[in-house]
């Protein structure tokens, strides 16, 4: 057989997708560095999972020669208790993110059109290239998601929708007001996908009652997740909620045993341990406040958050800054791709940590940028 040159074989929307840069391993680094670093750029845990999860990893080990239950059926009946919700109106994935480009290729052709916010999480906007629909993208307003824009922006050709509620990496919310309002005559041939991966950390009363939109039946697939104050973002694990004939339109779609045996009982155990839950987030929220007076402190701007990390704006080539932070044995994430040039998204960490990643910033803002010689 003679080789076929690969571009001819690409359909033209598939040669545009960029894959999605994922934040450096902190192995890697330690291991190029030769010494140990911190690791403040993927929003996970710093205390990690419950003591509970840990130990029913364990427990499952003796049967991972055998394949999961596909369905999920003890987990999602103890999400059911917990939400108040009908099992049936539960799906679990392998994260949130596995999620996002189901019910991209699940209600999206190549005729369709999906809309995601210009500066969120980079997922939606693969997931919707990845079907060939048309992307939308609308920009922020003050660091927020515009809900109007998003909504002017709808034609008939639209199918779904995408918003993060917070968003990552700006850290801001929209109040279930704004979105009451969003979802009021939006057209019904228009999916809503709803992404609260950092739902636990808000402890805002405005904040959303999207459950509501799921027991009423309305058109909106809302997402969450073990891998953020769970501390399971090893183990893979999301789920989503919405009416049942949704969640038969992605199970159909759904690739089977998606969902490992020892992350459905790890999240089990974590649902249990509510005082873990608790204690991480009165220490998130006690460290982004002391993370926060401190910036401010050194001068530098940052984005208030209601999540567990701060988008900081050095007013440097953030690239530049995150290298030279990578010296000091600290790992962020550049948000150059995200279109913020001159920023850094950092994730809240333990006292320790932060102070360590304080001390390094003034070390690397002392430093003349390139640009400034």
């Amino acid at each position: 057989m003679q080789k076929f040159p690969l571009q001819d074989l690409l359909p033209s929307w598939a040669s545009r997708i960029r894959p999605y840069p994922t934040g450096k391993p902190i192995e890697e680094v330690e291991r190029e560095l030769g010494h140990t670093a911190i690791k403040l750029a993927s929003n996970e845990n710093p205390f990690g999972p419950s003591p509970k999860a840990i130990e029913a990893v364990r427990r499952s080990l003796d049967r991972v020669h055998l394949y999961p239950d596909s369905a999920g059926y003890a987990l999602r009946k103890k999400l059911a208790e917990m939400h108040q919700l009908e099992m049936s109106r539960i799906i679990l994935g392998a994260g949130s993110t596995e999620l996002i480009e189901l019910a991209a290729r699940t209600f999206l052709s190549v005729e369709d059109e999906g809309i995601a916010p210009e500066s969120s999480f980079l997922i939606y906007q693969l997931a919707i290239q990845e079907t060939g629909a048309t992307l939308t993208l609308v920009p922020l307003r003050d660091h927020g998601l515009d809900l109007v824009r998003i909504r002017q922006a709808v034609t008939p050709r639209t199918k779904v929708i995408f918003l993060a509620n917070p968003n990552n990496p700006t850290g801001t919310m929209f109040t279930a007001g704004e979105l009451d309002r969003f979802l009021e005559g939006l057209s019904a041939h228009v999916l809503v996908v709803l992404d609260e991966a950092y739902f636990d950390y808000v402890e805002r009363d405005d904040y959303s009652h999207s459950l509501d939109y799921v027991r009423e039946g309305k058109n909106v697939l809302v997402l969450r997740t073990f891998s953020k104050v769970y501390g399971l973002a090893g183990m893979r694990l999301g789920y989503g909620m919405g009416h049942p004939e949704l969640i038969e339109s992605l199970d159909r779609v759904r690739t089977p045993f998606n969902t490992s045996r020892p992350a459905q009982w790890a999240a089990l155990a974590a649902l249990e341990d509510r005082d873990h839950v608790a204690r991480s987030v009165e220490i998130n929220r006690r460290e982004r406040q002391f993370l926060s007076e401190e910036l401010t402190l050194m001068g530098v701007r940052f984005t208030p958050s209601v999540a567990n990390f701060l988008l900081i704006d050095t007013g440097r080539d953030c690239e530049q800054d995150f290298l030279k932070l990578l010296q000091e044995y600290v790992i962020v994430r550049p948000m150059k791709v995200y279109n913020f040039p001159t920023s850094l998204r950092v994730t809240i960490g333990t006292r320790e940590d932060n102070e360590i990643f304080l001390e390094a910033l003034g070390r690397v803002m002392a430093t003349p940028a390139p640009a400034d010689r």
